[in-house]
């Protein structure tokens, strides 16, 4: 039966830690995750190519392909998983337990699942040529840096035309979603007894000015960009964390603030830095202050498939489901930017994904199944 192969599958890469974490006691590697992809891959015929990410020989991205020609398709994820605390868990996160018609373990759903769907579904069209190339991609790193997708470049998807991210959607197609930008502040003024201002620079006060430059901002974002197929339609800024000073009667000699900008499709992040700058500019100057702006991780671009290409269209007939939006983020972009069409869409629920007691519903197996066939037929068969 098509489910015991998942599961049996399932529960070899469940067992398999890959956490990725931006607090290097927390991160490990993917690479045996990769390897035992590729040691189910390689006797099925795929040409298999395990490419490690520069700096980090314990990760890697794995890229398989069956066939030639060109117009394939990709079949993408992410090897690695959150961190999880054992201790929230009801069972063990490592080890892939089935209980209520659920199958309960870290990375189920977000999203090793997918892989092993994916290998259940293909396994129809081993029987004879291909007449273009189906290309499993397996990357590293999504959940913190998303290095191995940054690292993918044209050769490695070489005669596809169409991307299925199979992040866990319910199956349902979602064609968009918001890109992100972290960035950090830090003021650096003069600190002194704060029985006389002019003492120091007060680090603080110069903070305050930025924040409502920041704020103001906001509201020309909200007004320029619209996009009303997100239930939040402007881009959003967040401020998420600011420290400065060290006690009352003391001039703030630093502080620092934290934010992000959530952009949406149409806006380019690398002008961000330019009116960010904009804010800042002014208030260093007339304060004599010293403001430095710098990026807290690598920005992810906004990603919108339009509603009438081709992947679209197909996906939404076999769903039955219009394509949507959704509001995390994914390597959608990246497959774009190697002009792919590129729809995102998996098994599983995103509000399972980063939970104790992470699950993929059994019932979701079989209906991915079939989505995936009907889409290797397509653009492969």
């Amino acid at each position: 039966m098509s489910t015991n192969n998942v599961l049996s599958m399932l529960t070899e890469l469940v067992k398999l830690p890959s956490v990725s974490s931006t607090l290097p006691s927390r991160d490990m590697g993917n690479i045996k995750v990769i390897e035992r992809l590729a040691n189910w891959l390689e006797p099925l015929g795929f040409a298999i190519r395990i490419l490690p990410i520069a700096g980090n020989p314990n990760k890697a991205n794995l890229i398989a392909t069956l066939g030639s020609g060109s117009g394939g398709l990709v079949l993408a994820g992410h090897t690695d998983t959150v961190p999880c605390d054992d201790s929230l868990w009801h069972s063990d996160p490592f080890a892939l337990t089935e209980r209520d018609g659920r199958l309960y373990g870290l990375g189920s759903t977000d999203m090793k699942g997918f892989f092993a769907i994916v290998i259940e579904a293909l396994k129809p069209f081993l029987e004879k040529p291909l007449n273009a190339p189906l290309i499993i991609l397996a990357t590293a790193d999504e959940e913190s840096s998303m290095d191995g997708a940054r690292s993918l470049v044209h050769a490695d998807v070489s005669g596809a035309r169409y991307a299925v991210v199979g992040e866990p959607t319910g199956l349902k197609p979602m064609r968009a979603h918001k890109g992100i930008v972290m960035k950090g502040i830090t003021i650096t003024g003069r600190s002194g007894h704060s029985s006389n201002p002019l003492l120091g620079n007060n680090a603080m006060d110069a903070m305050h000015e930025v924040m409502s430059g920041l704020m103001q901002l906001r509201q020309e974002l909200a007004l320029k960009y619209q996009h009303p197929g997100f239930s939040v339609p402007t881009p959003t800024l967040n401020f998420g964390c600011i420290h400065g000073g060290d006690n009352p009667n003391r001039i703030c000699g630093q502080c620092e603030l934290h934010f992000d900008i959530r952009t949406t499709p149409g806006m380019d992040n690398g002008e961000l830095d330019a009116l960010i700058q904009k804010v800042l500019t002014p208030v260093a100057e007339r304060r004599a202050i010293n403001i430095g702006l710098r990026a807290l991780m690598p920005g992810l671009a906004a990603y919108e498939e339009p509603e009438n290409s081709d992947i679209v269209t197909l996906v939404e007939q076999l769903t039955g489901q219009p394509a949507g939006t959704v509001g995390f983020a994914t390597e959608a972009p990246f497959f774009q930017q190697l002009g792919l069409q590129t729809i995102v869409m998996g098994p599983g629920s995103i509000d399972q994904a980063h939970q104790p007691d992470e699950f993929m519903a059994l019932d979701q197996i079989q209906p991915t199944i079939d989505v995936l066939q009907a889409m290797i037929q397509r653009y492969c068969g």
